[in-house]
């Protein structure tokens, strides 16, 4: 009796020693910008890596894949379409790319502060966005964050209102709406990628630009532009991504982890970025910039001009519904 006990225990742990472990999962995880820790892209990653890891007691390893090293915005996002990668953080700009919904963002003009978009950002509507993305590309959109609320640059005056923008050149991205905004305003848009830029305003092929402070510090367009005005025409945004195959086949243990790591790396990034923002004309004056500051009745100037023309574009190009969607989540969100 005692020998088959022992026989019966001796199989026992043969059987747990033998019987495989659950395998690592890997989720590797991709952003643009530069593996520093003063940029927020890459501090968001690093906290994301950190509470993922832990919380599954490593399940689940994180590997960060910074400064585009995954190819520029289309191949990155097809990437994540395909699940050869897992996550990325992108900017609007790429996941228009695979999605082109995502414009509806770019309407100018649509918030007060940064408090409120991030109340339509967090509200109902983005999983409704998201929903749509993951039937449409199979890509779930986590959250949102900041990319630098945009403004405009010139080498030539003050831009205190719209009339001031007549007959200036100013560099877009390659994006109808900016196209569309610029026109509105009375200026010429000019196509430019973006490592082109410098460049392109040192030589005067263009007046000026539109981009958030982090870009114009980054790239140093201060040392070509004179003049910046501080209207806010765009939110634009990091989208975090996940591959939904992946995201699907997660235990809830992890998904949770990943979930919850996503909204730390948010409130990172969303910090970091709008504190820039919001100290922009002394960060930009320091740089030897004549900055202005608009009142509300100047904004509501450049308001009128450009946002019914870009509104009529998305809901024809990209569909009434999502501009609809979009224009009823920032009401809600709006304070008395």
């Amino acid at each position: 009796m005692k020998t088959r006990m022992l026989l019966a225990a001796f199989a026992a742990a043969s059987f747990a020693f033998s019987a495989p472990a659950a395998a690592q999962k890997t989720l590797k995880y991709a952003h643009f910008q530069p593996a520093k820790e003063d940029q927020p892209k890459h501090a968001a990653a690093l906290a994301f890596k950190e509470h993922v890891e832990r919380a599954t007691n490593g399940s689940i390893k994180v590997e960060i894949y910074p400064a585009g090293q995954f190819g520029k915005d289309q191949p990155t996002m097809e990437a994540v379409k395909m699940g050869t990668l897992e996550m990325a953080v992108a900017h609007d700009g790429a996941i228009a790319t695979v999605y082109k919904p995502i414009g509806v963002l770019g309407i100018p003009f649509l918030y007060e502060n940064h408090e409120h978009a991030w109340r339509v950002y967090d509200s109902d509507w983005l999983k409704g966005f998201s929903d749509d993305m993951v039937k449409k590309q199979g890509i779930r959109l986590l959250g949102l964050a900041d990319n630098g609320v945009r403004h405009f640059t010139n080498s030539l005056r003050p831009i205190k209102s719209p009339a001031d923008m007549q007959g200036m050149k100013i560099r877009i991205q390659p994006s109808p709406v900016f196209k569309i905004l610029v026109e509105s305003l009375g200026a010429s848009p000019s196509a430019i990628p973006w490592a082109e830029l410098p460049a392109a305003l040192q030589q005067k092929v263009v007046d000026g630009q539109e981009n958030g402070v982090t870009n114009i510090l980054a790239a140093s367009l201060y040392q070509h532009q004179k003049y910046a005005t501080l209207d806010g025409h765009v939110w634009s945004v990091h989208g975090y991504l996940i591959n939904d195959r992946f995201y699907q086949g997660l235990t809830p243990t992890e998904r949770a982890a990943v979930d919850e790591g996503t909204k730390k790396a948010i409130a990172i990034h969303r910090k970091m970025t709008a504190d820039q923002d919001r100290n922009a004309k002394p960060i930009l004056e320091k740089l030897g910039m004549e900055v202005t500051e608009l009142t509300p009745a100047q904004i509501g100037e450049f308001r009128k001009a450009s946002q019914p023309p870009v509104r009529a574009w998305a809901e024809k190009e990209i569909g009434k519904e999502y501009v609809d969607n979009l224009f009823q989540a920032i009401e809600r969100t709006a304070k008395p």
